[in-house]
């Protein structure tokens, strides 16, 4: 079931902080911080519905396929619901679909399945870390293997699956900003995250020593990420869409001077000898990852939550520092800010009067604080960070992974 959204601001004391009133609409644009702290609290305590769904236009230009989350300024209409014509027929599904072939832009027009088991999308082959992760999340789920990230995004939307597990940032290598962007393009909600220990593993073919490869191959940011061990062993680097698919081409392609960097799982799955463990520069290397379904979660308060959500802002001076003073304001603890340009307008003129135009971006803020959505004052903040954004969306409160 949907989440319900947060009604707003109804308050007789909300103009003395510059917060509109909701009976005026949404007139008033900036929450004048250098008042009295102690007016803002005494102003929350007379003043919360408890959010009330509301629609809102979207960031991309494409028609939304599922209900959402979100707070925003009302829009034209609500958004219907096209997911009304997909069946769960498991007789009408394809059998080979599930087998060992990733699913494919094509495999997501299939109809959808409801087997008793979970079914859980990620992209890669199997013994991707990706797929650790789903197990790790999931130990008994049924694993569905998917060759683009948007393509896991498709199947939980279609019925597929049930849940996809995909990364969004790497403790070395940084966020995966295509899975940002690919939150604001669909309609799906977050409902876990994940976070995996990567321990890389150089594997090679039965009998092979280390000593005799020539060349390595792995994705891009695992062979960065063990630059150390391969110049000391001076091979050449191939880069692979990701590390189990190296594995599985050095498996079946013979060359003994050749090894790849992979899980110790992709070593038993593909039969390779694993020639060192944890050649990675950095033994602290954790990867987060994103669960992904078509319904929220209710968020409590018998566990840490941590919410997800992005944002746009209105023009003006000191406009981010307000925003995220709206956290601190109520002691939310910020865990994550990450900022990407609007795909639609990325570029805003200004006018200047002396100098002729100035071009800037406009951006979307993506930001996980650690609090839960039951909780007050996460509905205060996102209410009064409601009051000069142009754009609000709860991606999803889901509890935090602190193992």
């Amino acid at each position: 079931m949907a989440l319900k959204g947060v009604s707003i601001w109804s308050c007789s004391q909300a103009p003395q902080l510059g917060v509109a009133n909701s009976h005026s609409g949404n007139s008033g644009k900036i929450v004048n911080l250098r008042g009295d702290f102690g007016k803002c609290r005494k102003w929350e305590c007379c003043c919360l519905d408890v959010l009330a769904q509301r629609a809102t236009t979207p960031v991309e230009d494409e028609k939304p396929t599922m209900p959402m989350v979100e707070i925003s300024r009302p829009s034209d209409g609500a958004h219907e619901n096209d997911s009304k014509g997909f069946h769960k027929d498991l007789n009408l599904l394809p059998s080979e679909l599930y087998l060992s072939e990733p699913l494919t832009a094509n495999d997501v027009s299939s109809p959808p399945s409801d087997g008793s088991k979970v079914r859980v999308a990620y992209q890669g082959i199997p013994g991707a870390y990706s797929e650790d992760a789903a197990l790790k999340a999931y130990p008994k789920c049924e694993t569905v293997p998917c060759d683009e990230f948007e393509v896991a995004f498709k199947a939980v939307e279609l019925w597929i699956v049930d849940k996809a597990v995909l990364p969004i940032e790497n403790s070395v290598g940084g966020s995966i900003h295509r899975n940002y962007d690919l939150l604001l393009r669909h309609r799906l909600h977050i409902v876990g995250e994940v976070q995996l220990q990567v321990n890389h593993c150089l594997l090679g073919l039965p009998g092979v020593r280390k000593e005799e490869l020539k060349r390595v191959v792995s994705h891009p940011q695992a062979l960065a990420q063990c630059e150390v061990m391969l110049n000391n062993l001076n091979v050449i680097r191939v880069g692979s869409p990701d590390t189990a698919g190296a594995a599985q081409t050095v498996a079946s392609n013979g060359i003994r001077d050749t090894g790849a960097i992979a899980s110790a799982r992709a070593a038993k799955l593909y039969g390779l000898d694993m020639l060192a463990e944890n050649v990675q520069d950095d033994d602290e290397n954790i990867s987060r990852f994103l669960i992904l379904a078509r319904e929220p979660v209710i968020p409590g308060t018998d566990r840490r939550y941590k919410t997800s959500i992005v944002f746009s802002l209105e023009e003006g001076p000191g406009v981010l520092f307000k925003a995220l003073a709206v956290f601190a304001l109520r002691d939310i603890n910020l865990s994550k800010i990450e900022s990407r340009p609007q795909l639609q307008r990325p570029l805003r003129v200004v006018d200047d009067s002396n100098q002729g135009r100035a071009k800037y971006f406009d951006y979307l803020f993506f930001i996980d604080f650690e609090a839960s959505l039951a909780e007050p004052r996460a509905q205060f903040a996102l209410g009064h960070l409601q009051e000069f954004s142009s754009f609000l969306r709860v991606l999803g409160c889901y509890p935090m992974d602190t193992v």
